[in-house]
């Protein structure tokens, strides 16, 4: 048997029923899958005042096997970046697997001693490394919103994962 990409999930961070993405920052996993496909499914709409002022935000997501196989040299990373020109995300990984991760105060707040990376393919993925049955990974998201820019209706992006199959 091999690990499925349907046993490969996404949840919010949060809590234990946290399904606010706003309220994705840090601490357990939850029990709220992340919707894919979904506009503001992690980040919410940017305000004018926020494209006027530039505006940077974070969320923290869990990234689960929830396989009963191994998942072998797991990698994460940003497929497209965001559609708009005055905009980006990057991602870094929590130090080590499990939950819960490290909490941060509010949107707006750091998240302490990680690196946030551009990671835009599969060579320059976050590697979360091998991942047995059941375990969790804690990533965090960071948008920028560079000052001065115009608003962009629907601002997307796409991560993406990688297993081996053996």
């Amino acid at each position: 048997m091999s690990v499925l990409a349907a046993d490969l999930k996404i949840y919010n961070s949060g809590g234990a029923a946290n399904s606010n993405p706003n309220a994705s920052l840090g601490g357990a996993v939850s029990s709220v899958e992340i919707v894919d496909n979904t506009l503001h499914n992690l980040f919410d709409a940017v305000t004018g005042d926020e494209h006027t002022a530039g505006d940077i935000e974070y969320r923290a997501i869990f990234f689960k096997n929830t396989s009963a196989e191994t998942a072998y040299n797991v990698k994460f990373w940003i497929e497209s970046n965001t559609t708009g020109a005055d905009s980006a995300i990057t991602i870094a990984k929590e130090t080590a697997s499990g939950s819960p991760i490290q909490t941060v105060a509010n949107e707006s707040t750091a998240p302490t001693g990680l690196s946030f990376v551009t990671a835009v393919d599969q060579a320059n993925a976050l590697s979360l490394g091998d991942m047995s049955a059941g375990t969790v990974y804690g990533i965090w998201i960071k948008r920028t919103i560079t000052a001065g820019s115009t608003p962009q209706a629907n601002d997307t992006a796409v991560l993406k994962v990688y297993v081996d199959t053996l």
